[in-house]
């Protein structure tokens, strides 16, 4: 029952959700504070990222140091990057979305398969900062994924009938039509503790809204793609 059978776009939070809706085509991790956003910027200038195992005390990503990243980056998380590599052992294709390349990504997961299921990261209970907790703590909702899962699934819906998405989906689409993204990401608590250790610029590149055509797609483990042409 909770691998929302029946419809075509889905939505289920965290590795959990990896697992109950691994029989989908493609799957779409969102981890908008802040790995998918890191590798939006890496992929856009035709670079490519490894996920890697985050341990603590690993630091934060950083987009604003990213910008100008190219070539092959390892990037640590222990969110999105633990979740590409969980969907990457499903058999399905695997995208990477954030705020800023919802868009891109929906139109490139609506050419690889006709189920798609889209997973928000989450944040971990225990973790913080200073990369303090030695293990993960339960999985902690949040405001910038479900926003970012809203996205795409806002974009994926407009090119499937009427009736294509599970409610979990539905609801996600709502929050995002009716909701001042930037503001949202900006006030929420993952963005206030980023703003709060002087990451605002980060903050402010994750909250830029279509800006991106980059596709990320994890191929033998490594996230590319580039722009489209």
């Amino acid at each position: 029952m909770f691998a929302q059978e029946g419809y075509q776009l889905k939505l289920e939070w965290g590795p959990e959700g990896v697992d109950v809706l691994r029989g989908c085509d493609v799957l779409v991790v969102v981890d908008v504070l802040s790995f998918t956003t890191s590798v939006d910027l890496v992929v856009c200038n035709g670079g490519q990222v490894r996920p890697s195992r985050w341990k603590p005390r690993n630091g934060t990503l950083r987009p604003a140091s990213l910008v100008d990243a190219t070539g092959l980056v390892e990037l640590p998380s222990p969110n999105g990057s633990n979740l590409c590599t969980l969907a990457g052992e499903t058999g399905a294709h695997v995208l990477a979305a954030c705020l800023r390349n919802a868009s891109a990504v929906a139109k490139r997961a609506g050419e690889l398969g006709e189920t798609i299921g889209v997973i928000p990261g989450g944040e971990r209970w225990g973790l913080n900062m200073a990369g303090v907790g030695e293990s993960f703590g339960p999985l902690r909702p949040c405001v910038e994924d479900y926003l970012g899962a809203g996205a795409v699934l806002a974009a994926l819906s407009e090119m499937r009938l009427s009736g294509a998405a599970s409610p979990e989906a539905q609801l996600a689409v709502t929050a995002f039509q009716n909701t001042d993204v930037a503001a949202a990401v900006r006030a929420c608590g993952s963005g206030q503790e980023l703003i709060a250790h002087g990451h605002a610029a980060d903050v402010e590149l994750a909250v830029q809204l279509g800006v991106s055509d980059a596709v990320p797609v994890l191929v033998d483990g490594v996230l590319s793609g580039g722009v489209p042409r």
